[in-house]
């Protein structure tokens, strides 16, 4: 695995992030997996609530505004992480392999992303 040096913020980081096939593959620091996994754990208690409400046969409109908040929950995770892959996997594809590289790979994370939404 090839460890790289970045400086973000003037501060350098120290990471197992690396280009594969022309893809970004970030490795995160518990750091930055924190907010992703406590967001994710958040929805998967929507979830579960959404199983109650369902189970409860309640009222419709509740059901469905609950799949709402949950679907914009999960857009959120995934900026997140689209956010994180830009900041830091760009910063490497420009290093490694240049430019062109970097801008296929975020091409290729928001045509997923924009596949995803309504």
């Amino acid at each position: 695995m090839q460890i790289l040096v970045l400086r973000a913020g003037g501060a350098d980081r120290v990471t197992g992030s690396r280009i594969v096939d022309g893809r970004i593959e970030l490795q995160r620091s518990d750091e930055e997996r924190k907010p992703l996994l406590q967001r994710l754990n958040r929805i998967e208690g929507q979830i579960r609530g959404l199983k109650a409400m369902i189970e409860a046969d309640r009222y419709c409109l509740d059901e469905v505004q609950q799949i709402n908040a949950i679907t914009a929950a999960l857009r959120e995770v995934a900026l997140l992480i689209i956010g994180q892959h830009v900041a830091e996997g760009v910063q490497i594809a420009v290093r490694e392999q240049g430019g062109e590289t970097a801008i296929e790979d975020v091409m290729r994370v928001l045509r997923s992303a924009m596949r995803t939404r309504d």
